[in-house]
């Protein structure tokens, strides 16, 4: 009997421990909705890593970003060579905060999902997952975007080497469906200080950029596509606003009451960017709702 109740301790014993094990091992992910889903994004669970299904992807339409003439017609350009399988760039849009970096790419991907353009949506601590990324698409006849949203990348942070590795330095080539397109605020994505341009030198008239200067250089040039987005002037973002109001059906879009409160609203937060024209209409159109 004694022995018994020892085996049965083990059996309760080995039991748990699995149960602790199963818990620690990466899920079986369902498969992405590839035929009836245009927008995707990895997700990491138990530790390992999956392309989820975005079921209401955001729609917001090309003829909705206003003020951005030259950068859309510039992406719009590249994502055409993209998908009609002709040498294309990565880009990199960056610039100032809510002036519709992020939203053109939306915007793209929303144009030509029925093209075959996918979106997959990569987080950026999770970019030292981009080799699995790209594995898992690479063979796919779809042409996707990788999207990197709101990058950027502190001193001591070292994750942006997967991602310099995937767009252009790395033994394996990188995939011919794939593109990469990431928005931010520093055009050079990594922090700059002062005290590294004292490090330049002049060679034969020439200047020579510090070693720390020439890695955050190198980044950001590996993306063949640059794009800047620049703060609105005060009558673009009048008439952000105004195209927004008119699409929630506001009557007297452009009366100076409207003009007045809207320009109260930049002034408050401190921005006149499309962002901030976009809510107040949402302000404004809910306030007359009421009314």
């Amino acid at each position: 009997m004694p022995s018994n109740d020892k085996f049965d301790r083990l059996v309760d014993r080995i039991e748990g421990l699995l149960d602790r094990v199963e818990t620690l091992a990466p899920s079986s992910a369902p498969e992405p909705d590839w035929s009836g889903a245009y927008a995707f994004r990895w997700r990491k669970h138990r530790g390992g890593g999956y392309i989820q299904t975005v079921a209401h992807p955001h729609h917001i339409r090309l003829d909705d970003l206003q003020g951005i003439d030259r950068q859309r017609t510039e992406l719009e350009r590249n994502t055409q060579q993209f998908l009609k399988r002709l040498p294309a760039n990565n880009a990199l849009l960056w610039g100032s905060r809510g002036t519709g970096k992020s939203s053109l790419v939306k915007a793209l991907v929303n144009e030509y999902h029925a093209e075959g353009l996918r979106v997959l949506e990569v987080d950026k601590h999770d970019l030292i997952d981009l080799p699995d990324v790209v594995e898992n698409i690479q063979h796919r006849a779809e042409r996707f975007i990788v999207f990197c949203d709101d990058l950027s990348f502190e001193a001591d942070d070292s994750s942006y080497k997967a991602l310099k590795a995937i767009l252009d330095g790395s033994v394996h080539a990188p995939p011919e469906n794939v593109l990469i397109y990431a928005t931010s605020n520093r055009r050079h994505l990594l922090p700059e200080y002062m005290s590294e341009n004292l490090d330049a030198h002049h060679v034969n008239g020439e200047i020579h950029h510090s070693e720390a200067v020439e890695e955050k250089i190198s980044l950001s040039e590996r993306f063949g596509l640059w794009l800047s987005f620049y703060p609105f002037k005060q009558e673009q973002y009048l008439q952000i606003v105004s195209h927004w109001l008119k699409s929630f059906d506001v009557a007297a879009p452009e009366s100076e009451a409207v003009r007045a409160a809207a320009l109260q609203w930049a002034l408050a937060r401190g921005s006149r960017s499309g962002r901030s024209a976009y809510q107040f209409a949402r302000d404004w159109a809910g306030r007359q709702g009421l009314d």
